[in-house]
Formats: structure tokens, C-alpha cells, sequence
């Protein structure tokens, strides 16, 4: 399982994928959308495609198995509901549900592993960069 807003797909997204498919033997990539609300809030403005418009993008990647929309309060629901056995952080997720994911995890009685990934060429692949007016 991946995180992300996903306003575009670039490639750095799809080298996400295709490393979070490489660390099971047989991958099955769930990706979290996040809501407009809680996206407007972590990173003080909104996206600018809709919650549903970006679930449908990530939705049409071959690498991608289910996408899903994210909660609208906290986050840990929907990791429960989805039991991923990874969950794969980008390599510049931060933030309060990063800092406490895996306590958050464990209390909830996951023991879903936690790793972080590498950056795919981030001076040319980053949302910020590409999707500037």
C-alpha cells in the first residue's frame, strides 16, 4: 500500500509503483488517494484535480490494483480495512501520520511492515515542479 495525493501521474509515481510491486513476490498494490480536505490541510492548499478525478487517473495505471479513497478523518481506517502486509512510503512523506505510523499500526493490531523508498530522479519528478502555472 502506497500514499499520495497523485495530481498527475509522473514517472517518479510509476517508479513508486513499480517499487512497491518489487518488494512482494506476488504484489497486489493497493494506492491511497487523499481527500481534498486532508490534502488543503497537510499541504496548506488545495490539489488541483478533485479527489474522484485523481482516483480515477491512479485507477487507469496497469500498476496499479485498487486505488482508494483515503479517510476523511485520521487515516488508520482504511489501512484496516485494506490489511496491507507493506506499506511504502515515498521518499518525502512526513508528517504526523508518518511519525507515528507504525505505533499507529501495532496498537491497531496490524504487523504491517514499514519501508521507505527511493527517490527516482526528484530534481525532474516532482509534482511541485511539473505542475507549476
Amino acid at each position: 500500500m502506497v500514499f499520495g495525493t497523485f495530481d498527475m501521474l509522473h514517472e517518479g509515481h510509476l517508479d513508486l509503483f513499480r517499487q512497491a510491486r518489487s518488494l512482494a513476490s506476488e504484489p497486489t498494490l493497493i494506492v491511497s488517494i487523499a481527500r481534498d480536505g486532508a490534502v488543503a490541510r497537510i499541504k496548506g492548499n488545495h490539489p488541483r484535480r478533485s479527489e474522484n478525478e485523481r482516483l480515477a487517473l491512479v485507477s487507469a495505471s496497469e500498476l496499479v490494483d485498487e486505488a482508494v479513497l483515503g479517510d476523511t478523518e485520521g487515516y488508520i481506517a482504511h489501512i484496516l480495512e485494506a490489511k496491507p502486509d507493506i506499506i511504502a512510503l515515498g521518499y518525502d512523506q512526513e508528517g504526523e501520520y508518518v511519525q507515528t505510523l507504525e505505533d499507529d499500526l501495532r496498537r491497531a493490531g496490524l504487523n504491517t511492515k514499514v519501508t521507505r523508498l527511493t527517490a527516482y530522479k526528484p530534481e525532474m519528478y516532482k509534482t511541485s515542479f511539473l505542475a507549476q502555472d
